[in-house]
């Protein structure tokens, strides 16, 4: 069965304000009954706030559409967000003055108020540690910046929720997850030249020796995009790159997932996906590049797996923007989401949506409802900006 998915385009017809993105939010809010859904609710709104020089995260004026609508509604709200990104927040303009409540550290300003969940254990992973202000409030409202993302190609609203909402140590735990399946046999790689020639073949810096383990290969998943010339040196079967420890980090963040929303009531709780200005790699980088794809729009959906599959498929209809991807980064594969080409093959940003629906967590089946379909008009009137 389809779910429900509303839209609203970056384009518009007119230039009037009620055709643009805010505005469209509005609709949306409308659309999901979320004024008549908070009433008495302790409201918590997860969104990154992003740090250091970041610019590209969800503007304030979206945020504060949010806000009001849930004080329309008699809900309490509060912006929420790890630690060391809400300390700073004022700077890319996230205050209670601007957003119209509080933004809070989602664990507390140490990262020690928590609740363990020793649920869905998994390979390394034995209990994961939801975010104590995030488990305390009634409703969530999940409001997600759209990108790219170094670990699985693409970062939304589940990501948002996967790593935004546990604590340091099972973020960490997630990532090390990627290991978890070996991919390096040093006893086949004997030859200490041969092991300095299999470092030095990558020019993306993800094979490094082991600081623990010397004379072993570390790899960086996040800045490997799997081109394959390390194969072409190291030792026959020294060295696997495997699809196995990619998807690790995607199935783990489905199940992070699963546990941050079985804290809530499914009718409590609501997801959003701002997807404009979307760069390479995780607003948690602390700076913003070129945009790599076009803006695709803003959406809704209570159904998260439902919204995070409209949101690829809209995103997969235009190609990479090449001439903005930094220098550093390179294109080697033109098949699957563009974001698949620019991280690599096992770095598909669908995975995730498919880990998502086998745990229950909504339908990879969508209809999506556009809140404010685009006209065909000819000739727009003329609009003036009065002068006083």
């Amino acid at each position: 069965m389809s779910s429900k998915v509303y839209y609203g385009s970056p384009r518009q017809a007119r230039l009037k304000a009620e055709e643009t993105l805010p505005a469209k939010l509005d609709l949306i809010l409308d659309r999901l009954n979320v004024r008549e859904r908070v009433k008495g609710e302790s409201v918590v709104i997860k969104l990154h706030s992003g740090n250091n020089l970041g610019y590209s995260t969800i503007h304030p004026i979206f945020v504060r559409k949010v806000v009001q609508a849930v004080k329309d509604g008699g809900g309490r709200p509060f912006i929420t967000d790890v630690d060391w990104d809400v300390r700073g927040a004022e700077a890319r303009g996230y205050t209670p003055e601007v957003l119209g409540c509080p933004i809070y550290p989602s664990a507390g300003l140490e990262e020690r108020y928590q609740y363990g969940h020793a649920e869905h254990p998994y390979k390394s992973i034995k209990t994961w540690n939801v975010a104590g202000m995030i488990q305390d409030a009634t409703f969530l409202i999940n409001f997600a910046h759209a990108k790219g993302h170094p670990s699985c190609g693409y970062g939304g609203a589940i990501k948002n929720l996967a790593l935004g909402c546990m604590t340091g140590p099972t973020r960490s735990a997630m990532h090390d997850v990627m290991h978890f399946e070996p991919y390096w046999f040093p006893e086949r790689c004997p030859d200490p030249a041969a092991f300095k020639a299999l470092l030095a073949s990558c020019p993306h810096g993800a094979l490094v020796e082991d600081k623990h383990h010397p004379g072993h290969i570390h790899l960086h998943f996040e800045e490997c995009n799997q081109c394959g010339r390390c194969l072409k040196v190291a030792p026959a079967g020294s060295l696997k790159i495997d699809p196995v420890n990619f998807h690790a980090f995607q199935e783990a963040c489905a199940i992070s997932t699963s546990v941050t929303l079985s804290t809530f009531a499914p009718e409590k709780r609501t997801h959003m996906v701002l997807a404009t200005h979307m760069t390479p790699v995780c607003d948690c980088f602390g700076f913003t590049s070129m945009p790599i794809l076009p803006d695709a729009g803003i959406f809704g959906s209570d159904d998260l797996v439902a919204l995070e599959t409209a949101v690829l498929d809209a995103t997969s209809q235009n190609p990479l923007l090449e001439a903005n991807v930094p220098t550093s980064m390179e294109v080697h594969t033109r098949v699957g989401h563009p974001l698949r080409w620019l991280h690599g093959p096992h770095k598909d940003p669908y995975l995730v949506t498919a880990y998502a629906e086998q745990l229950g967590l909504g339908s990879r089946a969508y209809e999506l409802v556009d809140v404010f379909p685009v006209e065909q008009v000819f000739q727009s009137e003329a609009v003036y900006i009065a002068a006083r």
